[in-house]
């Protein structure tokens, strides 16, 4: 069964992950324990054979070879290799799980396109919802071993009650080499156009919607196939776990507690850290916290490569076919035509409704709206930073030097921005500075150029050097 834990994190607070560090269930001490104890064992007998049983002479050489491997194990680019490769099966997983099909959608297609309240309205929308039914358990005999479990046979489909036996004879007659998964979703189209023509169906557009929902039904069952036909490389896997048990092999030797090297005088653990090197420990705490996290990342790739086995945190297919079963039966079933009376609502002559809010809520009602993050922007106080002007086309000419708002302060209204383009570099440009804003308007202008500004500039002399 799925571990779910989002109550117990539904708030941010002190030692919130803590809590979930004691349990046992779905937890990384239930996968890794045993590796754990294996390595640690391995350990202390290396340690116990270097301690007591070999001479000065062996010593000296097992410690050459220690610090040979210690620092071989650092060559492996480990925290690389294993990332990207979970990364990829975290991925892999969500994409599964979504490919679960569920007839939800379908299943309200139905009701709404199949028409007729007698009995032969209501055995079109129960057969065509048993069709659906029908091939996600069957793509799910194929890839999840807990179904498979339940559905050993064919002969089991049928006691279950997604297959009658006439129906279970025309699926095996069918001869062909490759997964039948997708026979129940032909039936369930010749069945839809058999409807149409009966007029149980009243149009092609409610038909044409009915098919568009069974193919992306079917494409997440054939999904859902392929996921488990194609796997990650396998290539890819055997690089990451080789790559994990020989940095661990290395590390087994390399971080053992030996003698120093000359001019040392106390043995020292061959860990990258430098605070231990003249620590002379029996337990290696930092290589078993390093072998915890990196063997339990391989660990957790393992778990969920492929989530329709039967660890503790695989989907609960069978939970899903006894849920998808019951309430698309329920949809096409007893709610067709079932409906509650239409009656006005609570708020019907209120023009603002506002839903009432317990005692515990009632602060959340206090909090005005989020209106987007410029509502509140303060703008510039001056006028003329607030007025429209209108270029006009005729003395649109070449385009002003750039200006920078906050060098302008500095440099002056009419300086030139410090971003010229190398067909200036080299001489003196005179700014075209308006020093003259007035309104035709105002001097009895015609209607036309009443609306229009006209900037008035300092005549540019490009020739001009820079120097002095």
């Amino acid at each position: 069964m799925t571990v779910s834990y989002t109550l117990k994190v539904a708030e941010a607070r002190f030692g919130g992950f803590s809590g979930l560090l004691l349990r046992w269930r779905g937890s990384i001490y239930k996968l890794l324990y045993k590796e754990f104890l294996l390595f640690s064992a391995l350990y202390a007998i290396l340690s116990i054979v270097y301690r007591l049983l070999l001479t000065q002479e062996q010593k000296h050489v097992y410690a050459q070879v220690a610090r040979y491997c210690n620092r071989s194990a650092e060559l492996i680019p480990l925290s690389f290799v294993l990332g990207f490769y979970v990364t990829l099966v975290v991925n892999r997983w969500w994409s599964q799980y979504t490919s679960i099909p569920l007839p939800d959608q379908l299943m309200c297609v139905i009701s709404a396109s199949v028409h007729g309240v007698d009995q032969r309205g209501r055995l079109l929308r129960r057969t065509l919802i048993r069709y659906a039914n029908l091939a996600s358990v069957l793509v799910l005999r194929s890839v999840s071993t807990r179904v498979l479990k339940r559905f050993p046979t064919m002969e089991h489909v049928v006691d279950a009650g997604f297959m009658s036996q006439e129906e279970r004879k025309k699926f095996e007659s069918l001869k062909s080499d490759f997964n039948k998964y997708w026979v129940p979703c032909v039936w369930f189209t010749n069945l839809a156009a058999q409807a149409r023509k009966d007029g149980r169906i009243r149009d092609d557009i409610a038909l044409c919607l009915l098919l568009e929902e069974l193919n992306k039904y079917r494409a997440k069952c054939s999904m859902l196939f392929h996921y488990d036909w194609i796997s990650i490389p396998l290539v890819y896997t055997q690089v990451v776990t080789i790559a994990v048990y020989s940095f661990f092999a290395l590390t087994l030797v390399g971080r053992q507690f030996v003698e120093p090297e000359a001019g040392t005088e106390k043995p020292q653990e061959l860990e990258p850290s430098p605070a231990l090197g003249n620590l002379d420990m029996y337990v290696p705490l930092t290589t078993l916290l390093q072998f915890f996290f990196y063997a339990g990342w391989l660990k957790v790739a393992e778990q969920i490569i492929n989530p329709f086995g039967e660890d503790d945190d695989d989907f609960e297919t069978n939970q899903l076919i006894d849920r998808n079963l019951q309430v698309s039966l329920l949809s096409v079933d007893d709610m067709y035509q079932n409906l509650p009376p239409a009656e006005k609502d609570a708020y019907w002559d209120e023009d603002q409704p506002q839903p009432p809010y317990t005692v515990a809520t009632a602060a959340d009602s206090l909090r005005p709206s989020f209106l987007g993050s410029t509502f509140n922007l303060r703008m510039s106080d001056e006028l003329e930073q607030s007025v429209q002007v209108e270029l006009s086309p005729r003395l649109a000419g070449p385009a002003p030097a750039m200006q920078t708002p906050l060098l302008s302060r500095f440099l002056g209204a009419g300086a030139p921005s410090p971003a010229i383009s190398l067909r200036n570099f080299g001489r003196r440009v005179v700014p075209r500075t308006p020093h003259l804003l007035r309104f035709r308007g105002e001097e009895g202008g015609d209607s036309e150029t009443a609306e229009r500004i006209e900037e008035e500039t300092v005549a540019e002399s490009p020739d001009e050097p820079l120097g002095p």
